[in-house]
């Protein structure tokens, strides 16, 4: 990242700690464009140097102080102009002064509070970051900022009801319908049934679908924004009275996060299974049921395998390099060059 001013031209790079081996998520940015973060737990510590490089012909830089705050913030896309931070640490790293030669300032924010999950929405982000800040008087600051990722893992609920409802239309239709549970992790599995105990209509076809509701916001600007993340048909056909149809929802193939409520009093994300039936005059009679998401932190095995997965990449990412240096090293003989971009 290059800064302007008074003719200089600097670069800031983070470097952080303990980053061999860490996973790291792959998020789209304000320009769309992805770019892969490490991740971090709630309560990790972040620490690392930021690494001053003022160019190939280095000129005197004035400063009246240089700062490394980690700052957690949630930007409201309709309304640009504020941010809001709900954390904020600053580290001093260098008293007023000059900046003469290339130059590295180590940070350390110990065991930090990372209350909230990272998030990014359709009118909302949540967001950690490091801020880099040279502070100048009579020219503008030099900041660069790098983002991290976080995840916080939940404990199992200790409550944990199966839901069943009974609703339909007075004299013409009463269905009832079962899932196992009303909270579910993010690789889980949703079982239910539908039963019918009436039916004076003629259904067509049956279909449920999984909804993530996001909402901003509050009085007159709340903003509500539904996503459906799955579809599908359960039933074709004209059902019985006393038939029953099975339910089965793999979570783990849909790009989810857990169930927000009320964060920092700006948002809230929630997941909804949505039951529609569909009558031979394309009439749609529906039920919504909210389900809650949660984290589950990985087990032994379940961390050993996405290691193991993660070191077989990186091994047959190096082989596909080192056969395409042997290939444009045969590709040359005597008499006869061979050029390769």
């Amino acid at each position: 990242m290059n800064f302007f001013g008074f003719g200089t031209q600097t670069n800031v790079e983070f470097k952080l700690d303990n980053v061999e081996g860490r996973k790291t998520v792959e998020v789209a940015q304000e320009k769309g464009k992805p770019e892969r973060l490490y991740l971090f737990l709630s309560h990790e510590s972040v620490s690392g140097k930021a690494i001053l490089d003022l160019g190939p012909k280095p000129k005197k830089i004035e400063h009246t102080g240089i700062k490394i705050e980690f700052i957690g913030q949630i930007e409201l896309f309709y309304d640009r102009g504020n941010h809001y931070e709900f954390t904020s640490l600053v580290r001093q790293v260098a008293q007023p002064g000059e900046l003469l030669e290339n130059k590295s300032f180590d940070f350390d924010f110990a065991n930090v509070e990372k209350q909230y999950e990272s998030y990014n929405g359709i009118n909302v982000r949540l967001r950690y970051f490091l801020r880099f800040t040279i502070m100048r008087s009579f020219a503008s600051n030099i900041v660069k900022e790098q983002d991290i990722w976080v995840h916080n893992y939940q404990k199992h609920p200790e409550i944990n009801n199966s839901i069943k409802m009974e609703v339909g239309i007075e004299d013409c239709l009463h269905i009832e319908f079962e899932y196992n549970r009303s909270k579910y992790h993010l690789k889980d599995v949703i079982i239910g049934k539908i039963y019918f105990l009436l039916v004076r209509i003629k259904i067509k076809h049956m279909e449920i679908a999984l909804i993530k509701r996001e909402s901003t916001g509050s009085g007159p600007n709340l903003y509500n924004e539904s996503e459906t993340l799955t579809k599908f048909e359960i039933m074709d056909g004209a059902p019985v009275r006393g038939e029953s149809i099975p339910v089965r929802l793999f979570l783990g193939g849909f790009d989810l996060t857990p169930t927000y409520r009320n964060v920092h009093n700006k948002f809230s994300v929630k997941y909804y299974l949505n039951l529609v039936l569909i009558d031979e005059e394309d009439r749609r009679y529906f039920k919504q049921q909210e389900v809650t998401i949660w984290r589950k932190q990985p087990s032994a095995a379940a961390k050993a395998a996405r290691q193991h997965r993660e070191f077989n990449r990186d091994v047959g990412s190096s082989s596909s390099e080192t056969t395409t240096n042997n290939n444009n090293t045969e590709g040359t003989t005597d008499g006869d060059s061979t050029q390769t971009d």
